[in-house]
């Protein structure tokens, strides 16, 4: 690869001469502050394309003049893909211009959008056309769809619907030279050569610019069943799991495995919010049932409370009346990750591993990291897709800054044990900046050596997010 330049004068009157002045953006801290401020750009030029050609041009000028391109989407990812501390004077590339619904085929199951389309709006354009859009993410009114396909995101919805990558029938992008991949057909079958789509899917923005997605809808559940309830252990949260299976098969969309101290995080630093439980338990599970015309979700989930209570798996639990209830304990659940921003993590880990080791899984890295010290553990997640956030906390009346010199130690305490369970160290966030080490470290040496030759391939001078995902 050749060295990259930064921007220069020159450079940015030649981008001047193609793109319109609405194109053109502040380098404000939106652009160069990682969500969680833990890390941070040292500045660059921003462009914001309005169009696919528009786009085009831009990668042509950059890989023409070896001018690193750094992707910039809702800017809500967490491992740090989306900012560049180590470039000086990058182009930064926005989608937020190009945010078009541009058509919605219901009959189809099938939506075209461009790719800066924030999330909550594609989910409100699928609901006009009662129909379902199922990713679910608590960002979802700041996340941006290109952003979501680059990073192949999870959320609650991935145990009935999928990731990002399943929602997705094809995708339009802009390589790192500046050829146009046009890939929008709404076909469920298209076996014509290399799937270009799910390459480009979860590569970070490394390979090239996603610009636009064909999407899969869904129809709309006709009712919802939706309950927190109490469980003594993650054990009985995966036997409960297997159970609600038996009961509702795949209609279950959302089973969230969810620890005590995520509520007392809740507690501490949002004191308004009503927590739908006077007294926290150690372990809950929310889950949802989804059904179609004619299937009764609530008696399904009272035939699985029932059948769980007699078992030993439920303690407790509150099912919701009202959609304003079952609203309510997602919005719960989804206050999570912002009370623990505010907590402030020493390490914050999504991780992922087979459903059957994680009762061992989790008591077992609680032993690992008290040598350590006193620390506050919130392990919380996808359970139903094996996805957890493992995250470690200062003890109350500390800060993380206090625990800077083993925060390594802990990650990497935490991932040795994933491995050894089979498990992966990136479960829906990617990899960015923030774990292109660890990748490094745990990656199977064939795998990166495979990646390195297709990352040669598309992008020959390696203007593209440089310094994400490989080293």
């Amino acid at each position: 690869m050749t060295s990259l330049n930064q921007v220069t004068d020159a450079f940015e009157e030649r981008l001047r001469a193609v793109l319109p002045e609405a194109a053109f953006r502040p380098a404000t801290d939106h652009y160069l502050t990682e969500l969680r401020g833990q890390m941070r750009g040292q500045g660059g030029l921003v462009v914001a394309p309005g169009t696919t050609d528009e786009t085009a041009e831009v990668l042509r000028l950059a890989n023409e003049e070896r001018v690193a391109v750094v992707p910039f989407s809702g800017g809500t990812g967490l491992v740090g893909g989306q900012v560049a501390p180590n470039l000086s004077r990058p182009l930064i590339l926005s989608l937020e211009r190009m945010d078009k619904i541009r058509a919605v085929y219901p009959q189809e199951n099938a939506m075209i959008v461009e790719a800066g389309a924030i999330l909550q709006n594609v989910r409100d354009a699928a609901d006009q056309h009662d129909r379902l859009f199922p990713l679910l993410l608590a960002s979802e009114g700041s996340a941006r769809i290109g952003g979501n396909l680059a990073t192949n995101a999870g959320g609650m919805n991935v145990l009935r619907y999928g990731n990002t990558r399943d929602l997705c029938l094809g995708i339009e992008a802009v390589l790192a030279d500046g050829t146009v991949v046009s890939g929008l057909k709404r076909l469920r079958k298209d076996n014509t050569g290399y799937d270009l789509k799910n390459l480009l899917i979860g590569s970070e923005g490394t390979l090239g610019v996603i610009t636009a997605a064909t999407l899969r809808l869904f129809q709309k559940p006709e009712n919802n069943a939706t309950a927190l309830l109490v469980v003594p252990n993650p054990a009985a949260a995966l036997e409960l799991l297997d159970l609600a299976r038996d009961y509702a098969g795949d209609l279950i969309s959302i089973f969230e495995l969810i620890s005590g101290e995520g509520f007392r995080f809740i507690s501490e630093t949002i004191p308004d919010h009503r927590l739908p439980m006077s007294e926290i338990a150690d372990w809950m599970i929310l889950g949802e049932i989804g059904a179609p015309r004619g299937v009764n979700a609530d008696a399904i989930w009272q035939s699985v409370v029932e059948a769980g209570m007699e078992r030993g798996l439920i303690l407790d639990g509150v099912q919701a009346g009202s959609e304003a209830q079952r609203q309510a304990l997602i919005d719960t659940r989804e206050l999570i990750p912002e009370a623990n921003r505010r907590i402030g993590a020493v390490a914050s880990q999504d991780i992922s591993l087979p459903l059957s080791v994680i009762p061992d899984f989790i008591p077992r890295c609680r032993e690992a990291l008290n040598r350590f010290g006193d620390l506050r553990l919130n392990c919380f997640g996808h359970l139903g897709d094996g996805n957890l956030h493992y995250n470690v906390y200062p003890s109350k009346g500390r800060n993380k800054a206090d625990y800077a010199n083993i925060r390594a130690d802990l990650i990497k305490v935490i991932h040795d044990l994933v491995g050894e369970y089979g498990g992966s160290f990136s479960a829906e966030h990617g990899i960015g900046r923030f774990k292109v080490d660890d990748l490094q470290r745990y990656g199977d040496p064939g795998r990166l050596a495979a990646m390195r030759m297709v990352k040669r391939a598309l992008d020959p001078n390696g203007i593209m997010n440089p310094g994400a995902v490989l080293t």
